[in-house]
Formats: C-alpha cells, structure tokens, sequence
C-alpha cells in the first residue's frame, strides 16, 4: 500500500524508470524550466481512458511550460492488461506525446503516497508539490467540464500565482498493489 500522501510543497521523488518509449527516465530528464505533471496510471482503467485524449492535449497545449510524465504501477499478474508490453501498445495506438513509465517495484507510486489512477501531482519549477487531485470536475463528459482544476493550476503558476485549487480529492481505480 501507499505510504503518506505528498503534501503541499513536498520535493519530487526520485525515480528512474523505463519508458515504453525505449528510454529510461529519471528526475532529471525533465527541465527545471517548466513545470512537471506527474500522472499515476495505468491501461484498464476507464477513468484513465477517459481522460487520455485530455492528457495529450493538456501536454500539447503547454509544451512550452510543461512536462507530462505517466506512470503505471498496477501489479500485472492480475492486470495483465497493464503489463509493460500492452502499456506499447496503448502509448503507440493513442499517440501518447509524453513518457508512459513502469514503476514494476511499485516504490515510486509508494514514495508519491498515490493511491488511484489517473491521479495528479503537479509540481513547480523548483520541483516543490504544488497541485495534487483530479484533472477536472466531470471524467464522463469533457465537453461539460465547469472545473478544469490541473488547466487553472497550470495557468497560476504559470503566471506567477499562487494555486487557488491546490488539493482536490482524486477519483478513478485504485492502484493495484503487489501482496
């Protein structure tokens, strides 16, 4: 099981992780310049299907400010659907414009305190927590989204500002842990 949530203002863990991209990829891969979306995710998930299409356009819409990195935790002997070679396939079949990292040790989802997918921690140039929750108010329907909490974060910081949503409760599948 998780450990204790990040809270606000906590450092980004360390991770290394493979990609389905080819690569590895740690903290340090990403630049300091932008802000960092961390997602926990995962294949089955229809919460996390749900928002995909989001996720890619979010990454898009703030390439300039932004690094979008996911990753599945999900034990596979179960959720075999989840296994690092059908996660290929779905980055390669959705277009994924992000890395999609498998975090097989489940230690990097345990150091995050995260518990659901999708789940969102958003963190500032200084790599401090500064947006933990849900990508918006309504995962069924996006064209009657009211709430669009990770877009409205990135837009404070981005503009300087302090985030005025910091914490929303997440909702989705929850992470499927190893016995």
């Amino acid at each position: 099981m998780a450990t204790d949530k990040l809270t606000l203002g906590s450092q980004t863990p360390q991770f290394n992780l493979p990609s389905t991209d080819g690569k590895n990829y740690s903290l340090e891969s990403f630049s300091n310049k932008q802000l960092l979306v961390v997602i926990f995710s995962c294949n089955h998930c229809p919460y996390v299907q749900a928002y995909e299409d989001r996720i890619i356009e979010i990454q898009e819409k703030y390439k300039d400010h932004i690094s979008i990195a996911a990753i599945s935790s999900n034990e596979t002997e179960n959720y075999p659907e989840d296994s690092f070679e059908k996660m290929k396939e779905r980055a390669q079949l959705k277009g994924f414009n992000f890395p999609y990292l498998f975090d097989e040790s489940q230690e990097v989802a345990k150091a995050f305190g995260a518990t659901h997918t999708p789940e969102i921690f958003l963190f500032d140039r200084d790599r401090k927590l500064a947006f933990h929750g849900k990508i918006d108010d309504n995962w069924q329907e996006p064209q009657n989204v009211k709430s669009p909490y990770l877009k409205n974060a990135i837009d404070e910081l981005i503009n300087g500002k302090k985030v005025s949503v910091p914490e929303t409760f997440t909702i989705g599948c929850t992470i499927k842990w190893k016995k």
